[in-house]
């Protein structure tokens, strides 16, 4: 019966007369696109499956060249994905994820839920000097996935999988909110400063953090124990456990050689990462030569590259979205949608204006990959319709920039730090989808109740 409805949606949207404004071939991207998501969603094909489908169709039908089609398995993005989680693999083998987890319990493990607020803590004070989330998260998944399997938990055992896909799903919606709080914490910050400098407001490091901490810190503080009644993650209370680690990390001794390569790799990758933009580093590059370098030393082998199958998996249907989503945005379709909606705003008083033009952003991402795309795509165009409408420049700029971070969370696909955890198997789709429109609600109404007179107090 799904796959009738999947059937009925795709042939109906194709078959629709090409609304004035765009051309055939992004309307016809957009009926094949939609699908493969709605198909993600109802459960009627896995993601892979859906993607592999999609991208057949699009080639098939000559709505894109197989250039561009396949263009994006070549995209810097994608590929510091794949690496970064081929990278996180020695963290794990050479006992290294081991040894920092027996700490992080020495330190937090009374309970799972003191496990979530460290991964919060830390992601927050590492957040500022990372210009891309989706290399933190290559630095904090490896840590997760050690105290996800010092724990017993395993995507394979269902009784003690939620446990990690907690502990998974904390990882990805703290780079979300870190990346709101932060101005530095992620690529899109300053790409979307500029934007509203052409409404005539200057954003720096300092400003940003002012209007940003109150809400961010918020979100911060409740988003673990929220997530803690949404999905229980089965172990609870681990009284015992900051004695068993302590003990434990004494049996384990000194760091072996790999330990320490693996240590002093990604010590060199992570200052790499934080170079990056003053010295115009290539982050992907950097992340390709660490690889190179833990399988030069044989920290990773040719057979634990042959064993990572779901790397592969994952490598196809991230870059096949991504380049759809791209192309979606290149065609003019999603500027065609946020144009129409936020002109359809206009005339309304502008508290209503604003909170239907920050709603409608957020849930936009639904049909975007990537979050520098809508920012680029979106942004300014939602920004100049809330200024037209009388909305506060400082109050609708923030808002939408706010946005285009915690909103990362609202699909699986949304943001390109979510895939190293998705890939991880601790947690369904339908989870993903659930948990992640419920977050972006959570932080939404948030940014709402408490960040709009917050940032209309400060920054006016």
């Amino acid at each position: 019966m799904k796959l009738v409805g999947l059937l009925v949606l795709f042939f109906g949207l194709w078959f629709t007369p090409v609304p004035q404004g765009l051309t055939l071939e992004a309307w016809h991207l957009f009926a094949v696109f939609a699908s493969a998501i709605v198909s993600v969603v109802l459960n009627v094909f896995p993601l892979f499956t859906s993607s592999l489908l999609a991208c057949a169709i699009v080639v098939l039908t000559n709505t894109l060249t197989p250039a561009k089609a396949y263009g994006a398995f070549a995209n810097a993005i994608v590929l510091l994905v794949v690496t970064a989680f081929l990278v996180s693999q020695s963290v794990v083998k050479s006992g290294l994820g081991k040894r920092i987890s027996l700490y992080v319990v020495s330190l937090f493990g009374k309970s799972t839920l003191g496990l979530a607020y460290s991964i919060f803590i830390t992601d927050t004070l590492i957040a500022p000097g990372f210009p891309s989330n989706t290399a933190r998260g290559g630095v904090l998944f490896p840590v997760i996935l050690a105290l996800a399997n010092n724990s017993g938990s395993t995507p394979e055992d269902e009784n003690k999988r939620r446990f990690g896909g907690y502990l998974m799903f904390c990882g990805m919606s703290s780079l979300a909110i870190t990346s709101a709080l932060w101005f530095t914490a992620t690529s899109g910050n300053p790409v979307g400063a500029s934007l509203a400098a052409e409404q005539g407001l200057k954003i720096d490091f300092g400003s940003w953090l002012l209007a940003s901490c109150v809400p961010c810190l918020l979100v911060i503080g409740l988003l673990p124990l929220l997530l803690y009644r949404l999905f229980p993650p089965g172990i609870t209370a681990t009284p015992d456990a900051p004695a068993r680690a302590r003990q434990e990390l004494r049996t384990m001794g000194p760091m072996s050689r790999h330990e320490w390569i693996t240590a002093i790799t990604f010590i060199v990758m992570i200052t790499g990462w934080v170079l990056a933009a003053p010295y115009k580093l290539n982050l992907t590059a950097i992340a390709l030569a660490g690889l190179a370098t833990l399988m030069i030393t044989g920290v990773l082998t040719l057979h634990d590259m042959h064993e990572q199958g779901g790397t592969l998996v994952t490598f196809v249907w991230l870059a096949v979205l991504f380049g759809m989503s791209g192309q979606l945005n290149e065609m003019g379709f999603m500027g065609y949608v946020g144009e129409r909606l936020a002109v359809g705003l206009e005339g309304l008083a502008w508290p209503m204006a604003y909170v239907a033009l920050l709603v409608i952003y957020v849930l936009l991402h639904f049909g975007f990959v990537s979050q520098n795309a809508q920012v680029l795509a979106l942004l300014g165009v939602f920004l100049d319709v809330g200024v037209k409408s009388g909305v506060p420049t400082h109050l609708m700029a923030f808002a939408l920039l706010f946005a285009s971070s915690y909103f990362s969370v609202i699909t699986p696909q949304g943001g390109s730090q979510n895939i190293i955890f998705v890939a991880s198997g601790y947690l369904k789709q339908g989870e993903l989808y659930r948990l992640g429109l419920l977050t972006t609600f959570f932080a939404t109404v948030v940014f709402l109740v408490v960040g709009t007179p917050w940032i209309l107090w400060v920054a006016g």
